[in-house]
């Protein structure tokens, strides 16, 4: 099979990925295809802001920080991020073209750009990696404007293919995002199933502390729910669980109230894939519900009224109605009928000052503590990651 790699120099995620590409298909005895592409031009063309960086809530954009230097670390790979990012790219990726996409030079200018923080398309820095690579760099610099068709070919292409952003990886007509879905690019050449973290019983001889914030209004809160008790079970952490109320924090930060609303459409639609992807891998139903968004301030509420003997059960019980059953989790008789014999002591008591305080102050502590959506998870107080598809970061660090 074919595994193709679409990527444009100026995306970290998209380095990271090409660190590991490599052996991924000589695992699963792939032919390799690289394919660069304008990033630029894509985001021109689905309507993404060119410096998306800069458009993130200070609190996402400390996590992707440090998310990036986990990943470097998980993948061994040195990775800076440049003073002057991002640079011009387009020059680079036309030599990358005009010697027929050659490893060699496609992890030059990768080590250009985010080991050693040089601008790729400037001409030092071209024929330096032109040179390392074997190729004639005086001449294809030379010719750097007979590959200017072929990268908007390229670029074209992408877009037709769905590709709204880097690292893309295209098998057969399966797209996939980001060096974190290389398991599932592994999964999708050989049929096997890829576990996201090395199998292994060790524990800490303390056990950490797991926090994990959640709000039911979130799909993807209720894959990484879905797998906490088993994440505890190996790992033996302590689990506390943190409901907030996910508008009112996005209120808070200044982010917008359906992040999922303002993607592109390419964006939208991998993302309602990659979803049913990871309730496959995790093993549990999901049905998109009708009534998204939903209110859970209710839901929320209840939760808080309940005695904490009595949580999980609800918790899960909730999540299930509204991601599995389609669920009204706004209509009282659909809640009742979750809450079992407790209804009319929860009702009642979700209604006092005290348990509409609890939320309120449990959101704004979310906000203080960096949490920026659903759902989040903290260990030992202090290192917060952020999704359900960093479960396996966030286990790899409960082992240690």
């Amino acid at each position: 099979m074919t595994l193709e790699f679409w990527f444009d120099y100026s995306c970290p995620y998209a380095y990271l990925a090409a660190s590991a590409v490599e052996a991924l298909a000589a695992r699963a005895r792939a032919e390799l295809s690289w394919q660069p592409f304008l990033l630029g031009g894509v985001f021109r063309a689905v309507g993404t802001p060119q410096k998306l960086f800069a458009t993130l809530s200070a609190q996402k954009a400390q996590h992707n920080a440090r998310d990036l230097d986990r990943w470097a670390d998980e993948l061994g790979v040195t990775l800076r991020m440049p003073d002057a990012h991002p640079f011009r790219t387009v020059e680079a990726l036309r030599a990358t073209l005009l010697t027929g996409c050659d490893p060699r030079v496609i992890h030059g200018f990768y080590s250009a750009y985010w080991v050693g923080g040089r601008p790729v398309s400037a001409p030092d820095t071209l024929h330096d990696v032109l040179s390392a690579a074997g190729h004639d760099a005086a001449s294809i610099v030379g010719r750097l404007g007979d590959a200017r068709d072929e990268l908007t070919r390229r670029t074209d292409r992408a877009l037709a293919k769905g590709v709204f952003g880097a690292p893309a990886l295209v098998v057969g007509d399966e797209l996939f995002w980001g060096q974190d879905r290389l398991p599932f690019v592994e999964r999708a050449l050989t049929g096997a199933r890829v576990e996201l973290t090395p199998p292994t019983t060790r524990r800490p001889t303390v056990p950490h502390k797991l926090e994990v914030f959640f709000d039911f209004s979130s799909p993807f809160a209720y894959l990484g729910c879905s797998q906490v008790d088993a994440v505890a079970a190996r790992t033996g952490c302590d689990v506390t669980w943190r409901p907030f109320l996910l508008g009112g924090l996005f209120k808070a930060i200044g982010q917008v109230d359906v992040p999922l609303n303002t993607w592109s459409e390419a964006k939208r639609l991998y993302t309602f894939k990659d979803m049913m992807r990871w309730a496959e891998h995790w093993g549990v139903p999901l049905r998109f519900p009708s009534r998204f968004p939903t209110n859970s301030l209710k839901a929320l509420r209840l939760y808080l009224a309940l005695p904490e003997a009595r949580r999980d059960a609800y918790r899960g019980r909730v999540f299930t109605a509204y991601w599995a059953e389609d669920r009204d989790i706004t209509d009282d008789g659909v809640l009742r009928e979750l809450l079992g014999a407790d209804a009319d002591a929860a009702f009642a008591r979700a209604q006092t000052p005290e348990v509409k305080d609890a939320l309120k102050t449990a959101t704004e502590d979310a906000a203080k503590r960096g949490v920026f959506g659903a759902p989040t998870f903290i260990v030992d107080g202090e290192e917060l990651f952020w999704g359900q598809d960093r479960l396996g970061l966030v286990e790899a660090r409960l082992r240690k």
